[in-house]
């Protein structure tokens, strides 16, 4: 019996280094930043093109409160409710005391400066395609926004789900740390668009449908599914596909996407609904150039059936 526990306390110990090891979070060094300091003006574009008020925004807000990153916005998903922080610039309810480093690795890895997995609730599953430059100018716009003293609701999750450095081991699974790559073959517009789509625009977050553990499935990409929160939260509602089949926007021309983005005016004559009304407004302020590239790229991708059916 004295061998058994002895061998079981072992296995015991060694199971929780393999586990801690695992599970350790992946970071940025310094050195990998731009020698350079952050650029606001630029950084105001990435903001828009990362959607970053959609979530960040007291809800409800409108005009130039959306830039008062009080957070707040409820996130319903089959794991609980999960809560976008304030990052304003106060630095006791915010991110005002945050290094550069700092932010760059919340966006790109999900790690806080503490040195905690951040849930995928926050899109760095996608971040993680964005350029160095482009997250660094980010921060650099973000510094320049009002302070707000508030606090958002703390995530309303199952207890098992607060256990935070298990998300170590669903990093594992399913994030690859890799930057945005150029589609070969393709031109400047559809890899424009490529990376706007994958990185900033984390458009994927929504319109691939998800795996039992929350990972997105690849080979369904931008294919659509069942929206998580749903009407009132019960997950009755669906996101649509955006690929070129006939369940997507197979008879979109690049053209009626463009429009779309710019005004919310589907070809339909419809309008865009629920938290996508937002992320166009965030659309209609890039350039008529990267909304076609957008588009460009979206009809560029390989026609994929829908999974669910509304």
């Amino acid at each position: 019996m004295r061998k058994f526990l002895i061998a079981s306390f072992l296995l015991g110990a060694a199971g929780a280094v393999v586990f801690w090891l695992l599970t350790m979070p992946r970071t940025i060094a310094a050195g990998d930043l731009p020698d350079r300091g952050g650029d606001p003006v630029r950084g105001a574009y990435v903001f828009h093109a990362a959607g970053c008020a959609s979530c960040h925004a007291a809800p409800g807000a409108k005009g130039d409160d959306k830039l008062r990153l009080a957070g707040g916005l409820g996130l319903k998903s089959p794991f609980g409710t999960f809560y976008a922080p304030n990052i304003s610039t106060d630095e006791t309810h915010g991110i005002g005391g945050w290094t550069t480093l700092a932010f760059v690795n919340a966006v790109m890895r999900g790690v806080s400066p503490e040195g905690r997995h951040y849930y995928p609730a926050f899109p760095y599953m996608s971040y993680q395609r964005m350029t160095l430059g482009d997250v660094v100018d980010l921060k650099a716009f973000i510094d320049t926004l009002p302070a707000v003293a508030s606090d958002a609701p703390a995530h309303d999750l199952p207890l098992l789900f607060r256990l935070r450095r298990g998300l170590g081991l669903w990093k594992a699974l399913y994030m690859d740390y890799a930057p945005f790559s150029p589609i070969p073959g393709a031109g400047p517009q559809v890899n424009r668009g490529a990376y706007l789509v994958n990185g900033p625009g984390h458009c994927g977050e929504c319109h691939t449908p998800r795996d039992l553990f929350g990972g997105p499935e690849a080979e369904w990409a931008f294919s659509g599914g069942p929206a998580p929160e749903g009407p009132e939260g019960k997950g009755k509602d669906f996101i649509p596909n955006i690929t070129p089949h006939e369940d997507g926007i197979g008879d979109w021309s690049v053209r009626d996407i463009t429009i779309a983005l710019e005004t919310g005016l589907l070809p339909d004559f419809e309008t865009f609904g629920g938290v996508m009304t937002l992320v166009q407004e965030s659309m209609a302020r890039l350039t008529a150039g990267d909304r076609e590239a957008i588009a460009a790229y979206l009809k560029s991708l390989p026609p994929k059936p829908s999974r669910w059916k509304k």
